[in-house]
């Protein structure tokens, strides 16, 4: 990557759906329990028996902030295992059949569902319109049996869109159908209750809300049956094997409460939307610049709030390479993102654009911003005279 330049050794980090810094109330409280917690959990000793309390606690203060039962919060090494858990665990209780999931699903997703057709299993891949989201009847239609299981992203981390999801469980239930949700790019982002959301398992990751990499959770829908994919010691009430992260389990619970006070400060919603909306308003004022995805300015509802991605042109209206001008953009202290940071595919051009029915140019232009707590509007107010210098370097170069 271009060496940044001075200005971006104290940049402005726009990347929180890739990842966001850990919170220092977050470290803090991490710090006390692996001074004082330590041991193996499942020790019976009296440092073992802390450690035990210390995860405990934090799975009963997780659960709270989630609305479902402690003993529904399967603790996973994040997101991506917790994604696997779900389809292959769900699946593995369940005579072979059909599995559904959209056409923007993260890749985790799309490996569990390729791991679940060599098992025998038929998949379905259901199209989204331009704005990202799915068609109601499709989905009907491909419910009949022998569908068994849906797994859908509920807020795409792409393009920012948030899937009807009420409807669409409405709908699973009807037909009897499990359905997973993918719910990393909406925790932290607007109130969640377990226990109030039609769904049977749902997936999250610490490090999506300023909290430690290396731990996530499934919620399980208590009757639900789970095949464990780790086998081992019996962890996690038989069905996540291995000696607990009980420090990691303090970050998680701690960012949750982060976020729960954020929220209930501004009345169940997220102020970062005001500050994405802000930024929105002066960035497509520049020429060349499109939303991509939902417009928050019309249906905020359909978009998540810290989100925003654009499609970048010259003057003339030829695409950019998103790649290109995120290396640009961080010479100017910028930090952000051309698409999904947890693929590693060679192409330029978005898969997720291309499901949106963007051709292979334009697919390759996308810029995303993940906005975070740690931001202000000072922090912005640059950005799009930045952007306007990237793209005329680009647009000069040879």
């Amino acid at each position: 990557m271009t060496a940044p330049s001075p200005a971006a050794a104290a940049g402005v980090y726009l990347d929180a759906c890739a990842t966001s810094p850990p919170a220092p109330e977050v470290l803090a409280a991490m710090a006390v329990v692996q001074a004082q917690a330590w041991a193996n959990p499942s020790s019976l000793h009296g440092y073992g028996l802390a450690a035990a309390e210390a995860l405990e606690r934090a799975r009963w203060r997780c659960a709270a902030l989630l609305g479902c039962r402690p003993e529904e919060l399967v603790f996973t090494s994040g997101g991506s295992e917790a994604i696997h858990l779900a389809l292959l665990g769900a699946a593995g209780a369940l005579p072979p059949g059909r599995l559904l999931i959209s056409a923007v699903e993260h890749p985790a997703t799309e490996a569990a569902a390729a791991a679940l057709q060599r098992q025998g299993w038929q998949l379905q891949r259901l199209p989204v319109d331009r704005q990202g989201l799915l068609d109601l009847e499709v989905l009907e239609h491909w419910l009949e049996p022998p569908t068994r299981l849906v797994s859908l992203i509920w807020g795409q981390s792409e393009v920012g869109s948030l899937q009807p999801l009420e409807a669409i469980a409405a709908r699973c239930r009807q037909a009897g159908v499990l359905l997973h949700v993918d719910a990393v790019q909406v925790v932290g982002h607007r109130p969640l209750s377990f226990q109030e959301l039609p769904v049977d398992l749902l997936s999250l990751a610490a490090h999506k809300l300023q909290g430690p990499r290396g731990i996530g959770a499934l919620l399980v829908r208590q009757g639900v049956a789970l095949l464990p994919q780790i086998g081992g010691g019996g962890q996690e009430g038989g069905r996540r094997s291995g000696t607990e992260p009980v420090v990691l389990a303090a970050g998680l619970a701690r960012a949750l409460e982060l976020a729960a006070e954020r929220l209930q400060r501004h009345g169940g919603s997220d102020p970062l939307a005001k500050l994405r909306d802000a930024a929105l308003e002066r960035l497509l004022a520049l020429p060349g610049l499109r939303l991509s995805g939902p417009d928050p300015r019309l249906s905020p509802a359909a978009r998540l709030p810290h989100h925003l991605s654009l499609l970048v042109s010259s003057p003339e209206g030829m695409p950019l390479g998103g790649r290109q001008l995120v290396r640009e953009l961080w010479r100017e202290g910028y930090a952000l993102s051309s698409g999904s940071a947890c693929s590693s595919s060679g192409s330029a051009a978005s898969p997720v654009l291309r499901a949106l029915g963007y051709g292979e140019a334009e697919a390759a232009s996308g810029l995303r911003l993940g906005f975070g707590p740690w931001l202000s509007a000072a922090d912005l107010e640059g950005l799009p005279a930045a952007l306007e210098r990237a793209r005329q370097r680009l647009t000069a170069a040879p």
